[in-house]
């Protein structure tokens, strides 16, 4: 499990004290979503048997959570890069906390819709995310 301190003591994580600290939605929650178990097993799943970014694996719950719809719904994509980005943190967290590193390598999880400037073509996996860190680990070399 990750805590708000461990996130905020992380090296990439302290560069989102803004996120942290912004009234428009608990970041807390968003922790909390992560630190289910199920959910962490299905950042894994994803990876391993889709071949798809760990965050494909719970990102149309992620999005489903009141709070994020609210959220998106009433920002724009340049308003919320910088949660969208924490979030990439949160899950690289979880991810090398299960022996998983990063590979550099961006995965897709939605196309942008010409027609709504901020959100995501209908039939895309996520609504409002566009890409997604892919992972690795030891036994997958």
């Amino acid at each position: 499990m990750i805590s708000l301190e461990n996130f905020c003591s992380d090296k990439q994580g302290r560069r989102y004290m803004d996120v942290v600290n912004d009234n428009r939605i608990k970041f807390q929650e968003i922790i909390h979503f992560f630190n289910q178990k199920e959910i962490r097993q299905r950042l894994l799943d994803s990876e391993i048997h889709h071949k798809r970014p760990a965050l494909a694996g719970v990102i149309v719950e992620l999005e489903n959570l009141d709070a994020i719809k609210k959220f998106f719904s009433t920002y724009d994509a340049h308003t919320t890069i910088r949660f969208r980005q924490a979030v990439g943190v949160l899950v690289k967290l979880h991810m090398k906390k299960m022996g998983w590193y990063t590979t550099s390598v961006k995965g897709s999880l939605g196309t942008r819709d010409p027609m709504k400037k901020y959100e995501n073509t209908k039939g895309s996996l996520s609504k409002w995310f566009l890409r997604a860190e892919h992972y690795n680990c030891d036994s997958e070399k």
